[in-house]
């Protein structure tokens, strides 16, 4: 049994812009196997964003093949998709994406309650996932009464709550200060040493070094390879 979590071939996007096509994506081949580490490394405009919005099924290629959990994504309907997004993609935003009328815990519980879990479970759950974090003393705090590195914490503990295949974050690092940023980092590489499969979309060289594997974007072509072939 293959351990490949993951399969793009082929993989293209096109937009029109008036008379105009755009084609951002370029025929992208891309594997990534169960309990990998993986960054994707390009600069803004390299078509990095469209590739993470097309692994989390927020968008859909113009052409090519998308396997998730064994699952040809185009053959899903929009329910699939959502529920797909809900249970198998947990998302890690730059701008951290928390309600700010809402506490800590309440972030974290937020994905519980879509999911039907109940009361209890939903409680325990919350705990587990702040305590994993590091964050069990500020459950009941609301973002703005947090650091920014503790708000990406809870972030970070809120995509785990429904226990996802992947774990997608998009320049998880970029609104940090350079400390904070390491201290986010530490907690990828406990969550991958525990067998979490991380997809990361980064701008940061740095950054991208911690990751296990790189694979660099850039002009909607993909390219294998570390920084040592940059």
């Amino acid at each position: 049994m293959s351990d490949e979590i993951l399969s793009m071939k082929g993989i293209t996007k096109e937009y029109q812009l008036g008379e105009e096509t755009s084609v951002v994506l370029k025929g992208i081949d891309l594997s990534v196997n169960r309990g990998e580490f993986l960054a994707v490394l390009g600069p803004s405009g390299s078509g990095k964003s469209t590739l993470m919005n097309i692994i989390g099924c927020l968008d859909v290629p113009t052409d090519g093949e998308y396997w998730l959990s064994g699952r040809l994504i185009a053959d899903e309907d929009e329910a699939s998709l959502a529920h797909i997004r809900s249970k198998e993609i947990g998302f890690i935003f730059q701008s951290f994406q928390l309600l700010q009328r809402q506490t800590a815990f309440e972030n974290v519980e937020l994905p519980l309650i879509y999911a039907n879990m109940s009361d209890t479970k939903r409680r325990e759950r919350v705990e587990e996932m702040m305590e994993k974090v590091q964050l069990q003393d500020k459950m009941h705090h609301y973002p703005n009464q947090l650091s920014g590195g503790q708000q990406q914490r809870v972030a970070i503990a809120r995509a785990l709550a429904t226990n996802p295949t992947i774990l997608l974050a998009d320049e998880p690092t970029g609104a940090l200060d350079q400390k904070t940023g390491q201290q986010v980092m530490d907690l990828f590489h406990n969550l991958n040493e525990e067998g979490r499969t991380i997809i990361m979309i980064t701008h940061d060289s740095h950054i991208a070094t911690h990751a296990k594997r790189i694979v660099r974007i850039l002009d909607g072509n993909i390219s294998e390879g570390g920084l040592e072939d940059a």
